[in-house]
Order: structure tokens, then C-alpha cells, then sequence
């Protein structure tokens, strides 16, 4: 993945040394909504990093004055059809499913406002850190559209009735409501949101990838099971954790008392 940088593209992206992918949502004049040419370019996106082993991180973050406003909804209203509005927040669903099944962990890097599908944006990465300027709402009811489809994401990551209150009244949150109410991890002040998100990248990184991906896959399968399956999953996943190399060097060093070598670990 090289570093994309022409202005006329909607999604950008660009990768370091470390394999950290930086996703940048890019239609600044339109708040970086939610286009179908958008939902297709992160689509690819997704399916390119489904597969791409070298991937440890990705983070997904907006261009211009905000992270993401939601769908576009000139081109929404341009199409009044019952069979273009399955399609598309089909589509949307596809995506924002996507990222939770990313083997990669997700960062939302938030800044100006998330609304409506860009709230959902946000409560469908796996980690989010905000600028303290931030705000946060779900804010179709105040249009005539109920925010169905991301209410699915805000509902598993807020509380129930702090998630209907924001769904009934499209009310905004700031960041450090957002925070109180588990939507985001982290608020950053508004110069240093690049590097609060680059504290959380490091400490990531800084754990053996295997683990990670493992665990974040097995984190999503149990949490929409049943008590009993769930901890049936987790076992067989710690299972074969901990017959990992990694693993294996980890609680070696623990009994050595020592620092873990993941890169002695991993054969690089």
C-alpha cells in the first residue's frame, strides 16, 4: 500500500516502516460524508488488509475540519428508491462490520464532529481517540430519519439508555461525554491528538501481533454469544494462544524474569 496523496481521492492512504496503515476519510468540503464512492474506496481497503499479513494497526482518521458527518445525503435524496436504500446501507453495514472483523486493531482518530454513520464510524473501530474539541450525535430524528443502522454499532458500545437518549433527541456530546459514556477510549488535547493516538499505536505494537489478532477475533465472536459458547471460544483461543511461539517466550521470560524478545519469538 504506497502513500496516496492526490487531492481528488476520496480515501487516502499510507503505510510505515512499522506497518501502521493510515486510512484518511477525504472529502474536507463535504465533512468527509459517507459518499458511495467513499463506502467503496474503504471497502477495498478492507478487503486488501483482510490479507495483509505485514498490517499490525490501522487508523482512521478525516481530512479537513471533521472525521466523518455520515451519509451523504444529497446523494441519498437524489435517488428516492426502496431498492438504492437497502443497497447502500447494505453496503454501509458491509464496511462497518468490516473493520470489527479487520485482523488488525482499528483506531478512530476524531476530530470536529461524528454524526450519524460517522458516529457509527466511530463505535465500530475497535479504539477511538478524540480531540477535546470533538462532538459526537446521531442526529437523523432531527431530519425524519431515525439512525437505525448506526444505533446498531452505538448500542454495543453505549450504555442502553444513554445510546436511546442520543437516538431520540440527536442531541451532540462533547468528547469527554463521549469518554464517560464508553463511545471513545481517549480525549486528546486539540494540538496533541497526534500523539495521544501515537502513545496507544506504540503500545500495541509493542505486543506480539499473533496474540492481537487472535485475540481481537475471538473478543467479537464472544461478545454477540451466549455465556456458556463464549467462554467454550475463549478457551480453545487461549488454547492455541498459548501454544504460539510468542506465548510460549512470554511466560518464559515471566519465569525468567525478564523482558520478552517477540522478534526471537517470531523467527525474525
Amino acid at each position: 500500500m504506497s502513500n496516496a496523496s492526490n487531492p481528488t481521492e476520496v480515501l487516502l492512504h499510507e503505510r510505515d516502516a512499522r506497518g501502521v496503515v493510515t486510512l484518511t476519510l477525504n472529502r474536507p468540503q463535504a465533512f468527509n460524508a459517507l459518499s458511495e464512492t467513499l463506502l467503496d474506496a474503504l471497502q477495498a481497503q478492507i478487503d486488501t488488509l483482510m490479507e495483509d499479513d505485514a498490517a499490525r494497526v490501522v487508523i482512521l482518521r478525516g481530512a479537513g475540519r471533521a472525521f466523518c458527518a455520515g451519509h451523504d445525503l444529497k446523494e441519498m435524496r437524489a435517488q428516492p428508491s426502496q431498492a438504492y436504500y437497502q443497497a447502500l446501507f447494505a453496503r454501509c453495514g458491509k464496511v462497518m462490520t468490516g473493520l470489527m472483523r479487520l485482523p488488525q486493531p482499528v483506531i478512530a482518530q476524531v476530530h470536529g464532529i461524528a454524526t450519524a454513520a460517522g458516529c457509527q464510524l466511530v463505535a465500530s473501530c475497535d479504539l477511538a481517540v478524540a480531540s477535546a474539541d470533538a462532538r459526537f450525535a446521531v442526529s437523523g430524528v432531527n431530519y425524519g430519519l431515525f439512525c437505525s443502522t448506526p444505533g446498531v454499532a452505538l448500542a454495543r458500545n453505549v450504555p442502553r439508555k444513554q445510546a436511546m437518549e442520543m437516538l431520540l433527541t440527536g442531541e451532540f456530546i462533547d468528547a469527554t461525554t463521549a469518554q464517560q459514556r464508553a463511545l471513545i477510549n481517549r480525549v486528546a488535547p486539540v494540538d496533541a491528538l497526534d500523539a495521544e493516538v501515537e502513545r496507544l499505536v506504540a503500545s500495541i505494537l509493542n505486543k506480539p501481533a499473533a496474540a492481537v489478532r487472535m485475540g481481537k477475533a475471538l473478543f467479537y465472536r464472544q461478545v454477540e454469544t451466549g455465556i456458556d459458547a463464549a467462554y467454550q471460544l475463549a478457551a480453545q483461543t487461549m488454547t492455541c494462544n498459548m501454544l504460539d511461539d510468542c506465548a510460549l517466550e512470554g511466560v518464559q521470560a515471566f519465569i525468567e524474569k525478564r523482558e520478552p524478545s517477540w522478534r526471537a519469538a517470531s523467527g525474525a
